[in-house]
């Protein structure tokens, strides 16, 4: 009994290697050319910099057992000193508060380690790069799935770890009922309307000037901004949110020019030549949004697997991924539940 898991982030690789684990047949496949969905992971020296997700907090288990099974090092998010808010006129004050993430995790590496050290448990003939699915079949004996490039490739199970929103451009054969993509289109996408800038230094200044690298801010283009350096030894940076929507977004050069002037406001003369600026706008990745996802989200959305997505094709095909986990929807710890719930019924199947 075969499953295919299409979508290697999170969810899909823990999947693969517990599926690995219990020695079930399975293939990965992903439609990006690198493995690991919403995290990526940018390097500079050696400083590594999440453009996706780049905190996990206690309370959350699977993703603290996992790193620990991993031997991956966690350590705290900085936030010794004063937090820096900057009003409506572009008016800068210090001091108003302290740092929003203190207390969180971030990874040694950061969650590109993770991905990586989930990678070396799944064999090469198991996963698959640029592989879009376009078309999913159910058949007498099992599902097809077509690829983009006209490859076809069968199975048992198919699982959908990505999220609702891009497993709904998939053609169905038969087609799923109306409220069942209703539903998915429905389901916001987490992250996919955001930006993110990780401006790196070679000195971590703003400590030695008494603020935390926290800033909030209402004048923008970045909303709050942490610091966002290695654990130690540098390389230092500060990254921000950005609040504007995705349509003022557009001209990259220009919004590069508000970044900079912004983290000179806030921070002073030294943040106006970073070593480099890394730019991550997940609006603009076809495999994250959709043309739905590109109005910014501003509040967590209550996730979970609606009922109309259950049961499909005799039970042969599956919703994953971090949207539809019930408990932690939207975060990394979400992406594990979900993957944990798919393979307690994959288990219970091949069994």
């Amino acid at each position: 009994m075969k499953s295919l898991i299409i979508g290697g982030g999170l969810s899909g690789l823990a999947l693969a290697n517990k599926l690995e684990e219990n020695g079930i047949d399975y293939q990965l496949l992903e439609a990006r050319a690198r493995f690991g969905g919403r995290i990526k992971t940018e390097q500079h020296r050696t400083g590594y910099f999440d453009m996706g997700p780049a905190w996990f907090w206690p309370g959350q288990p699977r993703i603290a057992a996992l790193t620990e099974r991993l031997g991956l090092e966690k350590f705290n998010q900085f936030a010794d000193g004063d937090l820096t808010y900057e009003n409506e006129r572009g008016q800068v004050q210090r001091g108003r508060g302290f740092a929003s993430m203190e207390g969180s995790w971030r990874l040694a590496g950061g969650f590109g380690a993770l991905v990586d050290a989930l990678l070396a448990n799944i064999p090469m003939d198991r996963r698959q790069l640029n592989a879009n699915v376009a078309i999913l079949k159910q058949g007498e004996t099992g599902v097809a799935a077509t690829l983009a490039s006209g490859e076809t490739i069968t199975a048992d199970h198919v699982i959908l770890s990505l999220p609702p929103r891009i497993a709904a451009n998939i053609v169905y054969e038969p087609t799923l009922p109306a409220a069942t993509i209703s539903a998915m289109q429905n389901i916001p996408t987490w992250m996919a309307g955001q930006a993110k800038a990780v401006a790196v230094y070679d000195t971590p200044f703003w400590r030695a000037n008494g603020v935390s690298g926290d800033a909030q801010s209402r004048h923008g283009p970045m909303v709050e901004i942490h610091d966002a350096s290695a654990a130690q030894g540098g390389p230092y940076a500060l990254f921000g949110f950005l609040g504007v929507p995705p349509q003022a977004r557009l001209d990259q050069q220009a919004l590069q020019q508000q970044i900079m002037s912004q983290l000179v406001r806030l921070f002073g003369p030294e943040a106006r030549e970073p070593v480099t600026l890394f730019v991550k706008d997940w609006a603009r990745d076809p495999q994250t949004a959709t043309k739905a996802d590109q109005t910014l989200i501003y509040a967590h959305p209550s996730y979970g697997l609606p009922p109309s997505m259950v049961g499909h094709w005799g039970g042969q095909l599956h919703f994953s991924g971090t949207e539809v986990a019930p408990e932690f929807g939207g975060y990394l710890e979400g992406a594990l539940e979900a993957a944990e719930n798919t393979l307690r019924f994959l288990t219970q199947v091949h069994n």
